[in-house]
């Protein structure tokens, strides 16, 4: 009698890439109350923004006849002391806020990102990045904007490139760190064994797998940025007026808030939540990730 012994070929380990989908992953994070708020939070901010010129009761910069006027039906948070309505100028400085915000920490985020990448083809290359993001890393963000403001002006485009630039730096690092971690594991070794070139391997292997740190960064980033934006429109290198910005709004009522205290409380409030629902998005992300 011939017994025949059945074999079990044993499927190949899936690498852990970008093509790998974790089933149902968006929808358990959206789940997490904290993430769920700090969304919420901010689609309303950015879409109050966005839809400033419909929202807004009059012009940000048309003046009038009532000067540092408290709140009324005509004006829901009174008027500045050029008789311009201030709950319009707080929806365009929040719209400047959602702006600056949205193209400059995805461009210093994208940066970051590359040259990180970059510093993970040869040792010497690795070696002089790593001394520019030193380099970069010991500007505070305000010492920054007024390098970036002397040389190329005041301004909203010097807001831009100072939240870019404070950007690089940090999300270079944290993918330089994905980098050492990974290129000794099985999956990496294994794309080497078959030829894979370093540029396929970074971007293809160990990008995805360095994503989350970078996503919980980029929302940092956004929070960081209102507060870069506020602090040079503040001491008058951002947003120049009579356009307005949170930064500008704050720094202009500093001398009447005792004739119009809500001159104040508007732009502070805005900027408190905006901050507020960045913050949670982060944290929601951090518990999320860490507990997947």
């Amino acid at each position: 009698m011939t017994t025949t012994t059945a074999t079990t070929e044993t499927p190949p380990t899936a690498t852990p890439t970008a093509a790998v989908v974790r089933g149902g992953g968006w929808s358990r994070l959206l789940h997490r109350p904290v993430l769920s708020m700090g969304l919420g939070l901010v689609v309303v901010l950015v879409l109050a923004g966005v839809l400033a010129p419909l929202l807004a009761p009059a012009s940000p910069t048309q003046q009038g006849p009532l000067a540092l006027a408290h709140p009324s039906g005509a004006h829901p948070l009174g008027t500045d002391e050029y008789g311009r309505d201030l709950f319009s100028r707080v929806l365009y400085g929040l719209r400047q806020d959602v702006f600056a915000t949205v193209i400059a920490v995805p461009i210093g985020a994208l940066a970051g990102i590359l040259i990180g990448l970059a510093s993970g083809l040869a040792r010497w290359l690795d070696t002089v990045i790593q001394r520019l993001f030193d380099v970069m890393l010991s500007f505070t963000a305000l010492i920054a904007g007024v390098t970036v403001a002397v040389i190329i002006g005041s301004g909203g485009t010097a807001v831009m490139v100072t939240i870019a630039l404070v950007n690089v730096p940090l999300f270079g690092r944290l993918i330089r760190s994905s980098v050492v971690g990974e290129r000794q594991r099985d999956y990496v070794v294994a794309a080497t064994a078959i030829g894979s070139g370093r540029v396929r391997i970074l971007v293809r292997h160990i990008l995805p797998n360095g994503l989350d740190p970078l996503i919980v960064q980029f929302a940092l980033s956004m929070s960081t940025a209102v507060f870069i934006e506020g602090g040079m429109s503040y001491v008058g290198l951002g947003i120049r007026p009579p356009s307005p910005s949170l930064g500008s709004l704050l720094q202009g009522s500093m001398n009447f808030l005792a004739q119009n205290p809500w001159y104040a409380i508007g732009p502070m409030a805005a900027v408190t939540l905006l901050v507020l629902g960045f913050q949670l998005v982060a944290d929601g992300l951090t518990a999320s990730l860490l507990r997947r």
